[in-house]
C-alpha cells in the first residue's frame, strides 16, 4: 500500500477493511472471533479498542498462513468448526459463508473461484472423478497445473480437532520457506475427509487488497452493491453510479436521491424524503416529507417533518429543526433548535440559539455567540421577527412576538410584542463625489 497505515486499516466504504471482515464474522453468531496480527499490529488493536468480543493473537514471526492459524488454535479449544477469513478480503457475503458452513458440517469446506486469469493464485487440483485432491501454489505449480482456472480463495471451514492435527504436520519445505495453510487440504483428502467446494456469486467476494488500485476497484464494487440493494428496497436513485454510502442507511418509502450524494455514518431517512444533487449527509436523521435541496452539507443534525433545507445550506452538529422549518441558501445552523414553521431563508448564521415557533429571521442575521473565550446562547421566542442584517449579541433574549428593526445590534433583551432597534439617525448632506485626477 506504500503507507504508514496498516493495510487492514485502509478504509472501504468508510470502514476499515478488517471491520468489514469482523462484521461479516459477527453476522454468523460465532462462539469466538480470533484476530491474528503481525508486526505493527498494535495500531490495528488500538483501532478496534472496546470491541470486547475480539480476541487478539500475535504472530511474532511471519512464517506463513499455516503458522498464523497455529497461533490462533489455543484460543479455539471449545469450538467444533474453524472458519478462516482474511483481514484484507472485505466483500465476502454472509450468505456465501452460511452455504459453506452448512455444506461442511462434518467435512472440509473450501471456497474457490474460477478466474479468466488465475495468475498468482493457488490452483485447485482435482482427480479424474472431479474430486479435489490438493492446492498447488503458483510458484510450486507445473505447466499443466498453471493452466487450471479454478483457484483457492484461502477461505475454508474445517473441523477443529482435525485442523490441530494437520497443522502439526505442516512443513516449510517449499519455494517460500513458509508453512502453507493450503497443505492441510491434501492431508484432509488423505484422511478420507469429504472436501466440499462452494463458489460465491461473484469473484469479488474473495478478492483481496494489496494496493490502492485494488482498493478503489473494491470500493466501486461495494458502492454498486449498496446502490442495488437500496433500489431493490424501494429507493429511487437518479444515477446509482453517483451515490456513495460510507455507513448505514435506514429509510422509509418513496425516498428519492439525486446525483453525487454522499451518505456517511448512520443515516435515517423517513418517508418521501427528497435529497438534491451534490449533498453530503453525515450522521443525520431526516423525518417524513423533508426536501434537501442541492449542495447542502448536514452533519450530526436532525430535520423534522415537512421541512425544507437549501440550496447551499449547512447544518452543523447539534442543529435540530423541529418541523416545517425553512432553511435557505447560504445559511449556517450550529447547535441550535429551529422551532415549528420558523424560517431562516437567506445568508444567515445561527449558532447556540433556541428559536421558537413561527419565527422569521431576515437575511444577513447573525447570532454573536462567542466572546473570544466562551460560548453564549440566544433565545428567540415564538412569532418574533428579526429584520435583515441584525446582530444578536449573546446572551440575549428576544420576547414573544417582538420585532427587531433591520440593521440593529441587539445586546440587551428585547421585550415581547415591541419594536426594538438600534440605528443611527439618517441624514442627507450636500456633497460632491471626487473625480479622478488628470
Amino acid at each position: 500500500m506504500k503507507s504508514d497505515l496498516p493495510k487492514v486499516l485502509h478504509r472501504l466504504a468508510g470502514k476499515p477493511l478488517l471491520g468489514h471482515v469482523v462484521d461479516c464474522a459477527r453476522s454468523l453468531s460465532p462462539e469466538q472471533i480470533v484476530v491474528v496480527y503481525g508486526h505493527g499490529g498494535e495500531q490495528v488493536r488500538e483501532a478496534f479498542a472496546g470491541q470486547t468480543d475480539l480476541r487478539w493473537v500475535e504472530q511474532a514471526q511471519q512464517l506463513g498462513t499455516g503458522h498464523a492459524v497455529q497461533q490462533a488454535m489455543p484460543e479455539l479449544r471449545s469450538v467444533d468448526q474453524v472458519l478462516v477469513l482474511y483481514g484484507d478480503v472485505p466483500l465476502t457475503r454472509t450468505q456465501t459463508l452460511h452455504q459453506l458452513i452448512d455444506a461442511t458440517a462434518h467435512g472440509f469446506g473450501l471456497l474457490t473461484v474460477t478466474l479468466s486469469d488465475p495468475t498468482g493464485y493457488g490452483r485447485i487440483v482435482r482427480n479424474e472423478g472431479g474430486r479435489v485432491q490438493c492446492i498447488v501454489e503458483q510458484k510450486e505449480a507445473s505447466a499443466e497445473q498453471l493452466a487450471i482456472r479454478e483457484v483457492n480463495t484461502g477461505i475454508m471451514c474445517v473441523p477443529r480437532d482435525a485442523l490441530v492435527r494437520w497443522l502439526a504436520r505442516l512443513s516449510n519445505s517449499n519455494a517460500q520457506g513458509e508453512y502453507y495453510l493450503t497443505d492441510v487440504l491434501a492431508m484432509a483428502v488423505g484422511d478420507g475427509f469429504d472436501v466440499q467446494v462452494r463458489q460465491p456469486a461473484s469473484a469479488l467476494e474473495a478478492e483481496g487488497v494489496n494496493n490502492r488500485q485494488q482498493l478503489a476497484t473494491l470500493e466501486r464494487a461495494q458502492q454498486r452493491r449498496t446502490a442495488e440493494q437500496l433500489m431493490l428496497d424501494g429507493v429511487t436513485l437518479r444515477d446509482p453510479a453517483r451515490l456513495d454510502v460510507r455507513g448505514s442507511v435506514a429509510h422509509g418509502r418513496d425516498v428519492e436521491i439525486d446525483v453525487n450524494v454522499l451518505l456517511e455514518g448512520r443515516i435515517v431517512l423517513g418517508d418521501r424524503v427528497r435529497i438534491g444533487a451534490n449533498c453530503i449527509l453525515r450522521d443525520v436523521s431526516i423525518a417524513d416529507d423533508v426536501e434537501i435541496l442541492d449542495n447542502c452539507v448536514i452533519e450530526q443534525a436532525s430535520v423534522g417533518s415537512a421541512s425544507k433545507v437549501g440550496p447551499f445550506a449547512r447544518l452543523r452538529p447539534g442543529a435540530e429543526l423541529v418541523g416545517g422549518a425553512h432553511i435557505g441558501n447560504f445559511v449556517e445552523i450550529k447547535k441550535s433548535v429551529i422551532g415549528q414553521g420558523s424560517k431562516v431563508n437567506h445568508l444567515s448564521y445561527i449558532g447556540d440559539t433556541d428559536i421558537g415557533a413561527g419565527v422569521n429571521i431576515g437575511a444577513g442575521t447573525i447570532t454573536c455567540n462567542y466572546d473570544g473565550a466562551n460560548k453564549h446562547r440566544t433565545v428567540i421566542a415564538d412569532h418574533a421577527f428579526i429584520g435583515s442584517n441584525t446582530a444578536l449579541v449573546a446572551p440575549v433574549t428576544v420576547g414573544v412576538g417582538a420585532t427587531i428593526g433591520a440593521g440593529s445590534v441587539i445586546s440587551k433583551d428585547a421585550p415581547e410584542a415591541k419594536l426594538t432597534l438600534t440605528r443611527a439617525k439618517q441624514v442627507s448632506l450636500d456633497w460632491r463625489r471626487p473625480t479622478k485626477s488628470k
